[in-house]
Protein backbone atom coordinates (compact mmCIF):
# COMPACT_ATOMS: atom_id res chain seq x y z
CA UNK A 1 0.00 0.00 0.00
CA UNK A 2 2.67 2.21 0.54
CA UNK A 3 4.33 1.84 -1.91
CA UNK A 4 1.42 2.40 -4.30
CA UNK A 5 1.19 5.97 -2.50
CA UNK A 6 5.01 6.78 -3.13
CA UNK A 7 4.14 5.67 -6.52
CA UNK A 8 1.17 7.81 -7.08
CA UNK A 9 2.86 11.02 -5.12
CA UNK A 10 5.92 10.59 -7.44
CA UNK A 11 3.95 10.42 -10.66
CA UNK A 12 4.29 13.93 -12.49
CA UNK A 13 0.72 15.64 -12.50
CA UNK A 14 -0.40 16.15 -16.24
CA UNK A 15 -2.31 19.68 -15.89
CA UNK A 16 -5.36 20.03 -18.49
CA UNK A 17 -4.83 22.45 -21.07
CA UNK A 18 -6.02 25.79 -20.59
CA UNK A 19 -8.64 25.19 -23.73
CA UNK A 20 -10.26 22.02 -21.82
CA UNK A 21 -10.68 24.15 -18.62
CA UNK A 22 -12.57 26.66 -21.00
CA UNK A 23 -14.41 24.38 -22.78
CA UNK A 24 -16.18 23.29 -19.66
CA UNK A 25 -17.21 26.43 -18.46
CA UNK A 26 -20.66 27.11 -18.52
CA UNK A 27 -20.61 30.63 -19.30
CA UNK A 28 -17.84 29.96 -22.34
CA UNK A 29 -20.05 27.38 -24.02
CA UNK A 30 -23.33 29.79 -23.71
CA UNK A 31 -20.90 32.84 -25.04
CA UNK A 32 -20.17 30.26 -28.16
CA UNK A 33 -23.23 29.27 -28.63
CA UNK A 34 -24.52 33.00 -29.12
CA UNK A 35 -21.75 34.02 -31.33
CA UNK A 36 -23.13 30.78 -33.71
CA UNK A 37 -26.47 32.06 -33.63
CA UNK A 38 -25.55 35.72 -34.52
CA UNK A 39 -23.46 34.70 -37.24
CA UNK A 40 -26.61 32.28 -38.46
CA UNK A 41 -29.06 34.78 -38.44
CA UNK A 42 -27.34 37.60 -39.87
CA UNK A 43 -26.51 35.36 -42.70
CA UNK A 44 -30.23 34.17 -43.01
CA UNK A 45 -31.44 37.74 -42.71
CA UNK A 46 -28.83 39.08 -45.71
CA UNK A 47 -29.84 35.88 -47.81
CA UNK A 48 -33.96 36.90 -47.10
CA UNK A 49 -32.78 40.42 -47.79
CA UNK A 50 -31.03 39.96 -50.65
CA UNK A 51 -34.28 37.55 -52.28
CA UNK A 52 -36.76 39.69 -51.22
CA UNK A 53 -34.79 42.48 -53.71
CA UNK A 54 -34.15 40.55 -56.40
CA UNK A 55 -37.72 39.29 -56.67
CA UNK A 56 -39.33 42.76 -56.14
CA UNK A 57 -36.74 44.39 -58.81
CA UNK A 58 -38.62 44.31 -62.01
CA UNK A 59 -42.07 43.45 -60.47
CA UNK A 60 -43.06 45.97 -57.83
CA UNK A 61 -40.25 48.16 -58.51
CA UNK A 62 -38.88 49.09 -61.94
CA UNK A 63 -34.60 48.41 -61.89
CA UNK A 64 -33.91 51.65 -63.08
CA UNK A 65 -34.65 52.90 -59.43
CA UNK A 66 -33.35 49.89 -57.02
CA UNK A 67 -31.40 47.62 -59.68
CA UNK A 68 -30.94 44.24 -58.93
CA UNK A 69 -28.18 42.02 -56.62
CA UNK A 70 -27.37 40.42 -59.89
CA UNK A 71 -26.94 43.41 -61.88
CA UNK A 72 -25.15 44.64 -58.85
CA UNK A 73 -23.06 41.69 -59.42
CA UNK A 74 -22.14 41.47 -62.74
CA UNK A 75 -21.81 45.41 -62.48
CA UNK A 76 -18.55 44.56 -60.46
CA UNK A 77 -17.79 41.70 -62.12
CA UNK A 78 -17.30 44.27 -64.91
CA UNK A 79 -15.21 46.87 -62.74
CA UNK A 80 -12.65 44.26 -61.76
CA UNK A 81 -12.07 42.79 -65.26
CA UNK A 82 -11.58 46.29 -66.65
CA UNK A 83 -9.20 47.14 -63.72
CA UNK A 84 -10.58 50.46 -62.83
CA UNK A 85 -12.38 49.09 -59.41
CA UNK A 86 -8.77 47.97 -58.00
CA UNK A 87 -7.11 51.49 -58.67
CA UNK A 88 -10.24 53.29 -57.33
CA UNK A 89 -10.44 51.47 -54.13
CA UNK A 90 -6.61 51.88 -53.73
CA UNK A 91 -6.75 55.85 -54.79
CA UNK A 92 -9.34 56.37 -52.44
CA UNK A 93 -8.05 54.38 -49.21
CA UNK A 94 -4.63 56.48 -50.03
CA UNK A 95 -6.83 59.32 -49.03
CA UNK A 96 -8.77 58.21 -46.62
CA UNK A 97 -5.96 56.85 -44.53
CA UNK A 98 -4.03 59.90 -45.14
CA UNK A 99 -6.85 62.11 -43.51
CA UNK A 100 -7.24 59.67 -41.11
CA UNK A 101 -3.70 59.83 -39.59
CA UNK A 102 -3.41 63.14 -39.74
CA UNK A 103 -7.30 64.14 -37.87
CA UNK A 104 -6.29 61.39 -35.55
CA UNK A 105 -2.23 63.26 -34.74
CA UNK A 106 -4.18 66.75 -34.62
CA UNK A 107 -6.94 65.81 -32.71
CA UNK A 108 -5.21 64.09 -30.13
CA UNK A 109 -2.86 66.42 -29.80
CA UNK A 110 -4.81 69.36 -29.30
CA UNK A 111 -7.18 66.77 -26.80
CA UNK A 112 -4.35 66.42 -24.74
CA UNK A 113 -3.48 70.23 -24.73
CA UNK A 114 -7.16 71.30 -24.12
CA UNK A 115 -7.25 68.32 -21.01
CA UNK A 116 -4.13 69.88 -19.28
CA UNK A 117 -4.47 73.62 -19.90
CA UNK A 118 -7.88 74.80 -18.83
CA UNK A 119 -7.11 78.63 -20.24
CA UNK A 120 -6.20 77.53 -23.54
CA UNK A 121 -9.37 75.57 -23.61
CA UNK A 122 -11.50 78.29 -22.33
CA UNK A 123 -10.01 80.56 -24.90
CA UNK A 124 -10.36 78.34 -27.94
CA UNK A 125 -13.61 76.29 -27.56
CA UNK A 126 -15.85 78.74 -28.73
CA UNK A 127 -14.00 78.99 -32.20
CA UNK A 128 -14.14 75.08 -32.73
CA UNK A 129 -17.24 75.19 -31.49
CA UNK A 130 -18.21 77.30 -34.50
CA UNK A 131 -16.19 75.10 -36.89
CA UNK A 132 -17.95 72.16 -35.68
CA UNK A 133 -21.50 73.48 -36.08
CA UNK A 134 -20.45 74.41 -40.08
CA UNK A 135 -21.95 71.45 -42.43
CA UNK A 136 -18.40 69.75 -43.83
CA UNK A 137 -20.11 69.59 -47.00
CA UNK A 138 -19.83 73.37 -47.79
CA UNK A 139 -16.53 73.34 -47.44
CA UNK A 140 -15.20 71.83 -49.89
CA UNK A 141 -15.57 74.50 -52.44
CA UNK A 142 -13.52 76.77 -50.12
CA UNK A 143 -11.17 74.14 -49.71
CA UNK A 144 -10.99 73.40 -53.90
CA UNK A 145 -10.01 77.21 -53.79
CA UNK A 146 -7.43 77.29 -51.13
CA UNK A 147 -5.79 73.63 -52.05
CA UNK A 148 -6.24 72.81 -55.45
CA UNK A 149 -7.93 69.61 -56.72
CA UNK A 150 -4.99 67.71 -56.14
CA UNK A 151 -4.35 64.75 -53.07
CA UNK A 152 -3.93 67.90 -50.79
CA UNK A 153 -7.27 69.07 -50.69
CA UNK A 154 -8.68 65.62 -50.12
CA UNK A 155 -6.65 64.81 -47.08
CA UNK A 156 -6.95 67.89 -45.33
CA UNK A 157 -10.98 67.99 -45.68
CA UNK A 158 -11.25 64.04 -44.46
CA UNK A 159 -8.71 65.07 -41.72
CA UNK A 160 -11.56 67.81 -40.75
CA UNK A 161 -13.90 65.13 -40.59
CA UNK A 162 -11.56 62.69 -38.78
CA UNK A 163 -10.72 65.20 -36.07
CA UNK A 164 -13.60 66.36 -34.28
CA UNK A 165 -14.20 62.89 -32.80
CA UNK A 166 -10.69 62.40 -32.12
CA UNK A 167 -10.49 65.28 -29.96
CA UNK A 168 -13.89 65.62 -28.16
CA UNK A 169 -13.18 61.58 -27.14
CA UNK A 170 -9.56 62.83 -26.10
CA UNK A 171 -10.54 65.88 -24.32
CA UNK A 172 -12.94 63.98 -22.32
CA UNK A 173 -10.91 60.74 -21.66
CA UNK A 174 -8.28 63.28 -20.47
CA UNK A 175 -11.02 65.07 -17.98
CA UNK A 176 -12.13 61.80 -16.65
CA UNK A 177 -8.92 60.98 -15.02
CA UNK A 178 -9.34 61.36 -11.10
CA UNK A 179 -7.97 64.20 -10.30
CA UNK A 180 -6.71 62.72 -6.67
CA UNK A 181 -4.78 60.25 -8.96
CA UNK A 182 -2.50 63.09 -10.28
CA UNK A 183 -2.18 64.68 -6.94
CA UNK A 184 -1.00 61.60 -5.84
CA UNK A 185 2.06 61.36 -8.42
CA UNK A 186 2.64 64.56 -7.87
CA UNK A 187 3.46 64.83 -4.64
CA UNK A 188 5.82 61.40 -5.29
CA UNK A 189 7.60 64.05 -7.62
CA UNK A 190 6.15 63.38 -10.80
CA UNK A 191 7.06 65.85 -13.62
CA UNK A 192 4.57 67.71 -15.60
CA UNK A 193 5.39 65.47 -18.74
CA UNK A 194 5.29 62.37 -16.38
CA UNK A 195 1.82 63.19 -15.48
CA UNK A 196 0.57 63.27 -19.38
CA UNK A 197 2.56 60.51 -20.75
CA UNK A 198 2.88 58.13 -17.58
CA UNK A 199 -0.79 58.65 -16.55
CA UNK A 200 -3.35 61.00 -18.33
CA UNK A 201 -2.52 59.81 -21.78
CA UNK A 202 -2.88 55.84 -21.17
CA UNK A 203 -6.34 56.53 -18.86
CA UNK A 204 -7.78 58.67 -21.64
CA UNK A 205 -6.74 55.54 -24.06
CA UNK A 206 -10.32 53.66 -24.18
CA UNK A 207 -11.89 57.04 -25.04
CA UNK A 208 -9.40 57.86 -27.77
CA UNK A 209 -9.73 54.42 -29.17
CA UNK A 210 -13.81 54.85 -29.17
CA UNK A 211 -13.15 58.18 -31.11
CA UNK A 212 -11.22 56.16 -33.53
CA UNK A 213 -14.27 53.70 -33.95
CA UNK A 214 -16.74 56.83 -34.61
CA UNK A 215 -13.68 58.33 -37.07
CA UNK A 216 -13.01 55.42 -39.30
CA UNK A 217 -16.61 56.25 -41.18
CA UNK A 218 -15.73 59.31 -41.31
CA UNK A 219 -12.42 59.13 -43.15
CA UNK A 220 -14.22 57.04 -45.96
CA UNK A 221 -17.39 59.51 -45.99
CA UNK A 222 -14.66 62.65 -46.39
CA UNK A 223 -12.32 60.83 -49.40
CA UNK A 224 -15.66 59.85 -50.77
CA UNK A 225 -17.02 63.30 -50.86
CA UNK A 226 -13.98 65.22 -51.80
CA UNK A 227 -13.46 62.62 -54.32
CA UNK A 228 -17.12 63.17 -56.05
CA UNK A 229 -16.33 67.32 -55.94
CA UNK A 230 -12.81 67.32 -57.17
CA UNK A 231 -11.63 64.23 -58.27
CA UNK A 232 -11.47 61.89 -61.51
CA UNK A 233 -10.50 58.65 -59.84
CA UNK A 234 -11.64 56.92 -56.96
CA UNK A 235 -14.78 56.08 -55.62
CA UNK A 236 -16.33 59.27 -55.10
CA UNK A 237 -15.56 59.94 -58.98
CA UNK A 238 -17.09 56.23 -59.86
CA UNK A 239 -20.50 57.25 -57.82
CA UNK A 240 -20.32 60.48 -59.25
CA UNK A 241 -20.14 59.17 -62.51
CA UNK A 242 -22.35 56.63 -62.58
CA UNK A 243 -25.59 58.67 -61.43
CA UNK A 244 -24.80 61.01 -64.01
CA UNK A 245 -25.34 58.10 -66.55
CA UNK A 246 -28.25 56.83 -64.87
CA UNK A 247 -26.38 53.40 -63.75
CA UNK A 248 -27.99 52.14 -60.86
CA UNK A 249 -26.14 49.26 -60.91
CA UNK A 250 -23.07 50.94 -61.24
CA UNK A 251 -23.46 53.22 -58.36
CA UNK A 252 -24.53 50.31 -56.21
CA UNK A 253 -21.76 48.05 -57.14
CA UNK A 254 -19.65 51.40 -55.84
CA UNK A 255 -21.59 51.59 -52.81
CA UNK A 256 -21.59 48.27 -51.19
CA UNK A 257 -17.60 48.21 -52.05
CA UNK A 258 -17.66 51.59 -49.89
CA UNK A 259 -19.50 49.66 -47.31
CA UNK A 260 -17.58 46.81 -47.30
CA UNK A 261 -14.51 48.85 -47.10
CA UNK A 262 -16.06 50.78 -43.61
CA UNK A 263 -16.82 47.61 -42.40
CA UNK A 264 -13.15 46.07 -42.80
CA UNK A 265 -11.71 49.54 -41.09
CA UNK A 266 -13.75 49.28 -38.15
CA UNK A 267 -12.82 45.92 -37.76
CA UNK A 268 -9.07 46.54 -38.21
CA UNK A 269 -9.27 49.44 -35.47
CA UNK A 270 -11.30 47.31 -33.53
CA UNK A 271 -8.63 44.54 -33.67
CA UNK A 272 -5.59 47.17 -32.63
CA UNK A 273 -8.38 48.37 -29.87
CA UNK A 274 -8.39 44.47 -28.69
CA UNK A 275 -4.50 44.29 -28.52
CA UNK A 276 -3.44 48.28 -26.80
CA UNK A 277 -6.03 47.84 -24.42
CA UNK A 278 -5.52 43.97 -23.71
CA UNK A 279 -5.46 44.73 -20.05
CA UNK A 280 -8.33 46.55 -19.95
CA UNK A 281 -10.76 43.79 -21.39
CA UNK A 282 -8.50 40.84 -19.33
CA UNK A 283 -10.07 42.75 -16.15
CA UNK A 284 -13.58 42.45 -17.74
Amino acid sequence: MSNAIEVAMTRPIVEKPEADVFAVDPSIRARRRENTLVIALRIALSVVLLGGWELASGTIVSPFWVSSPSLIFFALVEMVASGGLPFAIFSTMLVAASGFVLGIAIGVGLGVLFGVNRIVARVLDPYLTGLYTLPRVALVPLFILWFGLGFEMKTIFTALLVFFPIFMNTLAGIRDVDDDLIDVIRVMGASRRDTIFKVLVPSALAWVFAGLRISVPFALIGAVLAEMFSSSEGLGYIISNTANQFDTAGLFAALVVTTILGLALDWLVGMVERRVLRWQHKRH
